[in-house]
């Protein structure tokens, strides 16, 4: 088989069909830049669960003397108004006293699963809320007094905050056990269902795709099937017959996915390091580096190159009668 003979038929094929092979390159390109974008967020999401689940505490909240005041009155009032105020209901046999608190300490101390433990005071509590929100209008009418005091839980394995919850809550002098990592795995549960719908639009492009080389083939083994026609007369192989279809999607499909890994390539440069530099402007989120877009790139071209080679082999069986 001479190379130039075949490198001559994948140029006429391509002039031939100049629409719908620019409409596969497009078509290959979105949905393979879809399939590495999924692949880097899958990647983020993970590193973000690991970053924030390390960071994320066990919180459990002590009664002070308007939590205790406001037990008592819930006790006095209609059904309703218990209902509304049951999360104080621990705390009607007052406030904490510092006995509690000792033992609440030490208990925590002792628990195979804690890593460290920290106190924090209502003036501390109160110092860290005018922190962050001291420009509201709220933060003006909450005084000292009102904040609760509070033990910072940090565990070894952030996945048994349960043991925790189950240990303390409902328990004397104690307002709530409050878990991070559950606001946490909201914000996850809707960065997962982004990376499927992500993954759902990346399989109806690739879809369309694979329609759009198969026709593409479809079209042009009708085009030329004199000559496929004359091949064939003079002995040629199957095989000869077919590599220059199969070149020709096979191009196609390199070129879209050279342009996914540009797309790719020019979201890590421009969204994140530079243009946006969303990197320096959300420092709260661990962003990959470029080892990982790099990583991703491989698998884009070899995908780019396959999927349309493999199509027009299927699409040739059907078409083309050799």
């Amino acid at each position: 088989m001479r190379a130039q003979f075949v490198m001559s038929e994948i140029g006429v094929g391509l002039r031939r069909n100049l629409t719908m092979t620019f409409a596969v390159i497009i078509s290959v390109a979105l949905s393979l830049a879809l399939f590495g974008g999924s692949l880097l967020m899958r990647e983020q999401v993970s590193k973000m669960k690991g970053y924030w689940y390390d960071k994320a505490n066990v919180s459990i909240y002590l009664c002070n003397k308007q939590d205790a005041e406001e037990a008592s009155e819930a006790t006095t009032k209609p059904d309703g108004a218990v209902t509304q105020a049951a999360g104080v209901a621990t705390c009607r046999k007052g406030a904490v006293t510092a006995d509690q608190k000792k033992q609440i300490e030490t208990e925590l101390k002792q628990m195979d699963l804690v890593k460290s433990v920290a106190y924090e005071s209502a003036d501390d509590a109160y110092k860290h809320y005018q922190e962050q929100y001291g420009h509201t209008a709220l933060a003006s009418s909450i005084t000292p007094d009102q904040m609760q005091e509070s033990f910072r839980v940090k565990l070894k394995n952030p996945e048994k905050y349960k043991v925790v919850t189950s240990a303390f809550a409902g328990r004397d002098g104690i307002h709530t056990v409050d878990d991070q990592r559950q606001a946490i795995d909201v914000l996850f549960k809707i960065l997962n269902y982004v990376n499927i719908a992500a993954l759902g639009i990346m399989l109806i492009m690739l879809v369309v795709a694979l329609l759009l080389i198969v026709n593409t083939v479809r079209v042009s083994a009708f085009s030329r099937r004199r000559e496929t026609g004359i091949m064939r007369l003079v002995g040629a192989s199957s095989f000869y017959i077919q590599v220059p279809f199969i070149m020709e999607a096979a191009v196609a499909g390199l070129i879209g996915a050279v342009i996914a890994c540009l797309m790719l390539v020019s979201g890590q440069y421009f969204v994140i390091d530079h243009g946006f530099e969303l990197r320096t402007k959300i420092q709260i989120i661990d962003f990959m580096g470029w080892s990982s877009v790099i990583a991703k790139l491989p698998y884009v071209l070899f995908i780019g190159l396959l999927m349309p080679s493999m199509a027009a082999f299927l699409a040739l069986r059907k078409y083309l009668k050799v």
